[in-house]
């Protein structure tokens, strides 16, 4: 066990379903064969979600990595001391903000430090964080600021296929806007980049087209024509073994199928319907371009079922594994993308 990775995994928002799919993955079997997992965040909370579900398991608060035990139905965790009392399940809270906040920052540190090999995130609510005074619009960027990275963007890791975003939080007429052969260019060099720092040889990236049907020539908007296909000839020109555009109703499939090792989505839902429908309990969210490793799961705090044990922790179990999977590759990252804060 001294040879796996150590995981630092946040518990997310405290009132949602983070602390249960963290507990029920911590304590499979299969996740001690992957990796060591570290729990941040409040003893009060996993307490809470162990005595709801009924399980046989320990919580061992600790004030280091060093301390962790590590064992069979213990589950260690870096105890933040935010919350100190039960909170109302699935309800805004500027407390349970705090502590989702908190756990992000305490892992991220921990990460940079070499103390762990990677953080895996629960999700957080950012109506709560923002209640707590942050001003981030999620993890992404909230590790960002924490890590000095201005590189940073979302890598889905589905079916073996990586899925990247030109665009994420923006409104689609501002995302379409954002279409340029510039920003293009840059996106794609940004997810050749990444699939070669992530182990893949030789990668093939594909970019999907914008418009129905790749935009017949014009007829349905030339956002092909003058932005997207001189951008893939310029990376072609690179030496990048790029293609596109191509259709978005058939190159995610395409994908999958095993034609490329990656595509670039040219918007948020664009590349986030494909995947989810696909296998949402499959599909795990990776941010590229930090100088830590950091996956995550791919949907919200789900506050309509938070404190009723049926949360499903397969999304955590995925990000789990693909943390411990990518782990080797954790080293690289700094040396690619140079860390401005410590």
């Amino acid at each position: 066990m001294s040879d796996l990775p150590i995981l630092a995994v946040t518990l997310g928002d405290p009132v949602g379903i983070g602390p249960e799919i963290t507990v029920k993955t911590l304590a499979e079997p299969e996740s001690l064969q992957l990796a060591r997992g570290v729990a941040v965040g409040d003893v009060v909370v996993l307490d809470r979600v162990v005595r709801h579900l009924g399980l046989n398991l320990e919580v061992n608060p600790i004030a280091t990595v060093a301390d962790a035990r590590f064992t069979p139905g213990v589950i260690d965790v870096l105890n933040l001391g935010v919350v100190t009392e039960d909170l109302p399940w699935g309800e805004v809270n500027a407390t349970a903000g705090a502590a989702a906040v908190g756990a992000i920052e305490v892992a991220t540190r921990l990460a940079l430090a070499g103390e762990v090999d990677a953080v895996v995130t629960a999700p957080i609510n950012k109506e709560a964080i923002w209640a707590a005074g942050s001003q981030h619009l999620g993890h992404t960027e909230m590790l960002g600021e924490l890590t000095g990275s201005t590189r940073f963007n979302t890598m889905f890791w589905v079916s073996g296929l990586k899925i990247f975003f030109a665009t994420r939080h923006l409104s689609l007429r501002e995302a379409i806007n954002q279409i340029t052969r510039e920003n293009i260019e840059h996106a794609i060099r940004e997810a050749y980049t990444a699939l070669e720092v992530f182990g893949t040889e030789k990668p093939r990236l594909a970019v999907a087209a914008l418009n129905p049907h790749g935009g017949e020539n014009g007829k349905f908007g030339d956002e092909e024509i003058v932005a997207i296909a001189p951008a893939v000839a310029a990376a072609r020109a690179a030496g990048l073994d790029v293609v596109g555009p191509i259709p978005a109703d058939s190159v995610f499939h395409q994908g999958i199928q095993g034609r490329f090792d990656g595509v670039l989505s040219l918007y948020h839902d664009q590349g986030h319907i494909a995947s989810k429908t696909y296998d949402f309990d499959g599909t795990v969210s990776v941010t590229v371009g930090l100088p830590i490793l950091r996956t995550s799961v791919d949907h919200g705090t789900a506050f309509d079922i938070a404190g009723t044990g049926r949360a499903s922790h397969g999304t955590m179990r995925a990000a789990f594994k693909a943390a411990a999977t990518l782990a080797p590759y954790a080293r690289k990252l700094p040396a690619i993308y140079p860390p401005s804060i410590r």
